[in-house]
């Protein structure tokens, strides 16, 4: 997510061909009709604790439900790996039934079950047409794979054996290497430092029984919150809601995460791989959701780095210079500061040139900060884009996720563009010399060292 707004984890989800076919041609009956208007969230909790934010959209025949919980890899307490695994396999065998027969339970009604795992959250959610013979089905089926999974030793056996063959794949991937390297060096002992997927150590030692106790201990209702958007009423909203996290233990929320330190020095890390290109990531911890900064970070980010090809990064090191086809910036906020991070892939002789050239840019721009026009035209866009990023219901699940998830103001959305516009040249130069750092950045190279030296 780098130059729109951020919402929540990209989501895995299993498409059925029902699905498809219903759902597709439903939504394009409907979507020359849809007029753009900010939502309004409902809100309330649970008797065992869950919250629960709900927005009605009646403009077509389909309902968005979302079950969001504290159960990130951050979470993960030295086994990186353990939400993933946990997550992915509660959709492996759940009420005695196994991944098959759930599979086609949802097929049979044409739902799409959704699940993952990420730094700071894991979900398990469905999309479903409304109509109560195939809304019943899939809400049964969700509730079952949310409240009652039976964690197969097989599929755990198969889920862990599949892991472990990813952090092997991870080892020839140089873009991945520097992604590791990168995040453990800017985190240090901060949980956010380790891979959410595993790593070789982690995997080895888990058990079925950390899973299993994992589950239990984040799992809960007061560690959860239910996210609904769809046509539906309030009142069955209320009544979906109840059939999905009643049987829930209340629970307890989880301890706060420790705060991402800041650096002190500068790091540069050479790793030596044999890929055609180098890669490059430079950056440092940044923001976290519902950060002061946050705005007039993200719309500083947009000129810099963040919009592509009309950013000044992409003009100076590509256009100008020719020595990388992609380059970006961006701020990724977490619950603590997410990293703050410029990427490239740039040929190895030109490593040293190209690396020069971006380190300059990131100086220049926090000692001046954006020109007027920059600004003008990057808050045009981002306003202007923004209708279309909440255009779906599965678009404003993510972003009403994202606002329970991290407590932000319930009219966050209304008062999105309001904030983006108050921003000015004087608030970006003042939170970019406060926040960011060029004296101060881990640098991680990936690719022919030997070849680099000469």
């Amino acid at each position: 997510m780098r130059s729109k707004l951020p919402g929540a984890s990209k989501v895995r989800r299993k498409p059925t061909r029902l699905t498809m076919n219903l759902m597709q041609g439903i939504a394009l009956m409907f979507c020359s009709f849809t007029v753009f208007a900010t939502p309004q969230i409902q809100t309330w909790q649970t008797v065992n604790g869950a919250k629960v934010l709900f927005v009605p959209a009646t403009e077509i025949p389909m309902l968005d439900v979302r079950v969001v919980f504290d159960a990130g890899s951050a979470r993960d307490a030295g086994l990186s790996g353990l939400s993933v695994l946990t997550n992915g396999l509660l959709s492996e065998g759940a009420a005695g039934k196994n991944s098959q027969q759930i599979a086609e339970a949802f097929e049979s009604v044409g739902a799409e079950l959704e699940y993952d795992a990420a730094r700071d959250m894991a979900l398990v959610g469905v999309r479903s047409l409304t109509e109560s013979r195939y809304l019943n089905v899939a809400l049964e089926n969700l509730h079952q794979v949310l409240t009652q999974p039976d964690f197969p030793q097989d599929a755990y056996q198969r889920e862990l054996n599949r892991m472990k063959l990813s952090v092997k794949a991870r080892q020839q991937s140089p873009s991945a290497l520097a992604s590791v390297a990168f995040n453990k060096a800017v985190f240090g002992d901060h949980p956010y430092a380790l891979p959410s997927s595993g790593s070789k150590e982690s995997l080895e030692k888990m058990t079925l029984e950390d899973v299993r106790a994992f589950y239990q201990q984040y799992y809960v209702a007061s560690n959860a919150i239910v996210v609904i958007v769809g046509n539906v009423e309030r009142k069955q909203a209320e009544d979906i809601v109840s059939a999905l996290v009643s049987a829930l233990p209340a629970g307890e929320k989880p301890v706060a995460l420790p705060a991402v330190k800041q650096l002190t020095e500068a790091k540069n890390i050479t790793i030596d791989y044999p890929s055609e290109q180098t890669h490059i990531f430079v950056g440092q911890p940044g923001v976290k959701r519902g950060d002061p900064d946050y705005f007039s970070l993200y719309v500083g980010n947009h000129p810099f780095g963040g919009s592509g090809f009309t950013s000044r990064l992409v003009d100076v090191i590509r256009e100008e210079n020719a020595l990388a086809y992609s380059v970006y910036s961006y701020f990724s906020p977490l619950r603590e500061l997410g990293p703050f991070a410029m990427g490239m892939q740039t040929k190895t002789d030109q490593t040293e040139q190209a690396l020069t050239l971006l380190n300059q840019q990131l100086k220049k721009y926090v000692e001046q900060g954006p020109e007027k026009d920059e600004l003008a035209a990057s808050k045009s866009n981002i306003t202007g884009g923004f209708p279309l990023n909440i255009d779906s219901n599965g678009k404003l699940l993510e972003y009403i996720a994202m606002i329970g998830f991290y407590d932000l103001p319930i009219d966050y959305l209304d008062h999105f563009i309001d904030n983006i516009k108050a921003v000015d040249v004087d608030m970006i130069n003042d939170a970019f010399k406060r926040r960011v750092h060029p004296d101060k950045m881990v640098t991680v190279v990936v690719g022919k060292q030997q070849q680099n030296e000469k």
